[in-house]
C-alpha cells in the first residue's frame, strides 16, 4: 500500500440511516457467528448501542470501517436507522487504505480460537498482503507463515511440489527461510535425497538455519542413525527399574533411555 495507517483519527456522532452503510465485498465475505450476533442484538434492544460502528463517507454511502457485528446486530432488529461515529474529512483514509482497514477492523474479535485466526490470517493476506496481515494481526512474519500453512507459500514454490518435495517439507522450509529464491537451492540439493534423511535435513535446519548444506546433511544422517545399547544388571537393580518405570507408567527400556540420557547431560556440564 501506498500509505500507513494513520494512528489518529478524528469522528463525529451522527445517525444515518441503515442501508446507507456500505461493507466491502472483501468484508462481506467474514463469517459471521449468528448466535452471537442475536446475542448481541439482545443486548443492544436492552442497553442501548454503546459503542456506535465507525464509517467514513463514501460518495452518497458511508463505508464501514469497524463494528460489522454491531451492523448486522441493528439490522436484525430492524432498525432504519443507526448512530456512527463519521470519520471527519481531514482524517479519513485514501481509497486503497480505507478498504485495508476496513478489511482489517471487522475481522478482528476477542474469542477467536486457532482455526478462526488461521481463516483471518489467510483473509488478510489475499486483501492487504503478508507484511500488512502479519502487523494487522499483532504477530511476527513466521508466526503468521505458520498459520498460513501452504496456502501462503509463494506459487513459485508451489510449482516444485509434489515432483521435488512435500507441501509440508515445503511449507517448513518456507517459514524457516522468507527467501525464494534460498529456498529454491535448498529444494534443488535435498530433492534428490531419500525422504527419511531429507526430513531430517529440514530439522537440522530449523535448529541451525545458517549451517552448511554439508553440514545439515552430515547431522541429518547422524539423527537416522539408530543405535541399540543392551546391558546386564543385577536382580535387585532390575526390580528397582521395573518398579521406578511402573510408577512413571513408562516401560523398562524407556526408563533405562531416560536415566542414560539424563546421566550424559549431566556429564556435558
Amino acid at each position: 500500500m501506498s500509505k500507513k495507517y494513520k494512528p489518529i483519527i478524528t469522528y463525529r456522532l451522527r445517525e444515518i440511516p441503515i442501508k446507507q452503510v456500505k461493507i466491502w465485498k472483501e468484508a462481506q465475505a467474514r463469517k459471521l457467528d449468528r448466535e452471537g450476533i442475536s446475542e448481541l442484538a439482545k443486548s443492544i434492544k436492552n442497553e442501548g448501542l454503546l459503542n456506535p460502528p465507525l464509517v467514513q463517507k463514501e460518495g452518497k454511502s458511508y463505508l464501514l470501517m469497524s463494528g460489522q457485528r454491531r451492523l448486522a446486530a441493528m439490522k436484525l432488529l430492524g432498525a432504519k436507522k443507526i448512530p456512527v461515529h463519521l470519520i471527519s474529512k481531514k482524517t479519513e483514509y485514501d481509497l486503497e487504505n480505507a478498504k485495508a482497514a476496513s478489511v482489517v477492523e471487522n475481522i478482528h474479535r476477542s474469542d477467536m480460537n486457532h482455526k478462526d485466526i488461521a481463516e483471518a490470517c489467510k483473509f488478510l493476506n489475499q486483501q492487504v498482503g503478508k507484511s500488512a496481515a502479519a502487523k494487522s494481526m499483532g504477530m511476527s512474519m513466521s508466526t503468521l507463515k505458520k498459520y498460513l500453512g501452504f496456502a501462503g507459500v509463494p506459487d513459485s514454490l508451489k510449482s516444485l511440489v509434489p515432483e521435488m518435495i512435500s507441501r509440508d517439507e515445503m511449507t517448513k522450509l518456507y517459514i524457516i527461510m522468507p527467501n525464494i529464491p534460498k529456498v529454491q537451492k535448498i529444494v534443488q540439493k535435498i530433492s534428490k535425497i531419500d525422504p527419511k534423511i531429507r526430513k531430517k535435513y529440514i530439522t537440522a535446519l530449523i535448529r541451525s538455519p545458517k549451517s552448511s548444506h554439508e553440514k545439515l546433511l552430515q547431522r541429518a544422517r547422524a539423527m537416522q542413525i539408530k543405535q541399540n545399547i543392551s546391558f546386564h544388571l543385577s536382580k535387585t537393580m532390575a526390580k528397582k527399574l521395573a518398579s521406578e518405570s511402573n510408577k512413571r507408567e513408562i516401560t523398562p527400556d524407556e526408563m533405562a533411555g531416560k536415566i542414560i540420557f539424563d546421566y550424559m547431560k549431566h556429564r556435558k556440564r
